[in-house]
C-alpha cells in the first residue's frame, strides 16, 4: 500500500526517529515532516531509528500540511479528542475499507504537546482515535505504530485455523464413558446423572477437543474404571502402581 505518514511539527528528534522505526516494523516507508521544529537528521533521531535510518533519511520536509497532502487522494487525521465543530472520530477499523480502497493515502499526526489542530483536521477526510485506556494520551511513535498496524498489518484476513476437533460421534461415545465412570465411582446416581452430565458436555465442548485429545481424556477415564476394580478385587482401597496396560497418556488403546 503507498501510505504516507504525515507528521506536523514534530519537536523532537527522538520522536522522529522512533515513528520512522515504528513505520518500517509496520512496511510504511514514506515519512513526510510538515515545519518540523528540529533537525530529523539530528543523532539522536538516527540513533532512536535504530534499522529505520535510511527512512528517516528519506523523509521530505514541507512547509505546510496542505502541500505535504498534494499528491494524496485520502487523509486520515490522529486525534484523541472531540470537538464540537468537527465529526467525531472512528475507530480505525471503521476507516480500514476507504483506507484500502485509497490509491495514496495518508496518515496524519500532531505534535507531541497538542495534537493536531482544528485546521489541520480541516484537511482531513476522516479522523481516527485509538482505543485506550482512561489516559488517552499516546507518544508520538506508539500513536503511529498502533494506527500504522490497523491499515497495514491489521488488514490482512485471519488465517485459516488448521486444527481438526473430534467428530461428534466421538465425543458422544466420550461422554458416554464418562457417565458409566461417574456412576461407576459414585459421583453420581442415576436420579441426577442427566443433569450433571449436561454440565460436563458443556464444558467440554467449549475445549474443541481434537481426536487424539478425546482418546486421551478417554484413557484416563479407563484408568479410573481399572483402578476401582482392582482395588474392589483386592479388597482394598489402598494404591498399587499404574497398570502398564491401562489407558495410556498418549492416547493408544481407547476403544471402549
Amino acid at each position: 500500500m503507498n501510505l504516507a505518514v504525515v507528521l506536523v511539527s514534530p519537536k523532537t528528534p527522538g520522536n522522529i526517529g522512533a515513528a520512522a522505526r515504528a513505520m518500517l516494523n509496520m512496511g510504511a516507508r514514506d515519512l513526510r515532516l510538515v515545519a518540523p521544529r528540529c533537525d530529523h537528521l539530528d543523532s539522536g533521531a538516527v540513533a532512536m531509528a535504530v534499522h529505520a535510518a535510511d527512512l528517516l533519511r528519506g523523509a521530505r520536509v514541507y512547509p505546510t500540511l496542505r502541500e505535504a497532502l498534494a499528491d494524496r487522494d485520502l487523509s486520515v487525521g490522529t486525534t484523541a479528542r472531540l470537538r464540537a465543530d468537527l465529526p467525531p472520530p472512528q475507530h480505525p477499523a471503521y476507516v480500514r475499507p476507504l483506507v484500502r480502497a485509497a490509491a495514496a493515502p495518508a496518515l496524519v499526526f500532531g505534535p507531541e504537546e497538542t495534537g493536531l489542530i482544528n485546521s489541520d483536521l480541516e484537511q482531513c477526510q476522516v479522523a481516527v482515535r485509538v482505543p485506550t485506556g482512561d489516559y488517552a494520551s499516546l507518544n508520538l511513535a506508539q500513536a503511529v505504530l498502533l494506527v500504522c498496524y490497523e491499515f497495514l498489518q491489521g488488514q490482512d484476513e485471519l488465517p485459516e485455523r488448521t486444527r481438526k476437533t473430534a467428530t461428534r460421534e466421538e465425543m458422544e461415545a466420550m461422554y458416554g464413558h464418562l457417565h458409566d465412570t461417574m456412576r461407576l465411582i459414585g459421583y453420581t446416581d442415576a436420579v441426577r446423572a442427566r443433569h450433571t452430565l449436561r454440565l460436563w458436555r458443556a464444558m467440554l465442548d467449549r475445549a474443541l477437543m481434537t481426536s487424539a485429545e478425546s482418546r486421551l481424556f478417554r484413557g484416563l477415564l479407563r484408568q479410573v474404571a481399572w483402578k476401582v476394580e482392582d482395588a474392589a478385587r483386592r479388597g482394598t482401597a489402598e494404591p498399587r502402581p499404574a497398570h502398564g496396560a491401562a489407558g495410556s497418556e498418549t492416547g493408544d488403546d481407547q476403544t471402549p
